[in-house]
């Protein structure tokens, strides 16, 4: 119980950027341009932080799920990117439910990356190999088009550094060693 109280200080601790639910024009023009990494944070849940104990990762039962608003946030969000015409070339995904389940509602599709799985109840140690994993692999894209990773608070924060609510993103580009130059953030 300590240790989440913790996060969730951390949480409130972290920088926030506001999240604009209409989206600039330069932030709008880079994206219509591609090559960004967009993190998304999945939809809004069931109320609750991290999962309940004893959860299992492929049984969605057991985890803490996407609210009906959440469902039907993350199809407005699929909707939002087809109406302004931003192009997304792959979405990768957290395994949990909640990261699925957004992917897929949005988007209509989804390869699960282990690389994105939550960090919240890894020790100081696993985080640090799980952002070195990303910012490997971040390193190597080499893509045109967007990449959208759906992930959770905790891994967002660690990658780009400003805390988003569910369902919204950072987009970032892809600097040395990959890291990520955050552009801006956006909620549809």
């Amino acid at each position: 119980m300590r240790r989440r109280s913790f996060l969730y200080a951390l949480t409130l601790a972290a920088p926030m950027l506001p999240a604009r639910a209409a989206i600039d024009a330069p932030l709008l023009a880079q994206l219509r341009r591609g090559g960004n990494v967009i993190l998304m944070r999945h939809a809004a849940t069931t109320p609750g932080t991290g999962d309940p104990d004893g959860f299992v990762l492929d049984q969605c039962g057991t985890q803490r799920n996407l609210s009906a608003a959440g469902r039907q946030d993350a199809a407005r969000t699929g909707a939002a990117f087809v109406r302004l015409g931003i192009p997304v070339a792959d979405v990768l995904s957290s395994r949990w439910c909640r990261c699925l389940d957004t992917a897929q509602l949005a988007f209509g599709r989804v390869t699960p990356a282990p690389l994105l799985d939550s960090m919240f109840a890894d020790d100081a140690a696993a985080r640090a190999r799980k952002l070195r994993a990303a910012q490997a692999w971040l390193a190597t894209l080499r893509a045109t088009g967007n990449i959208v990773l759906v992930t959770h608070d905790v891994n967002i924060r660690a990658l780009a550094g400003p805390y988003v609510g569910p369902g919204a993103m950072v987009v970032a580009t892809v600097a040395d060693a990959g890291a990520l130059r955050v552009a801006g953030v956006w909620s549809p």
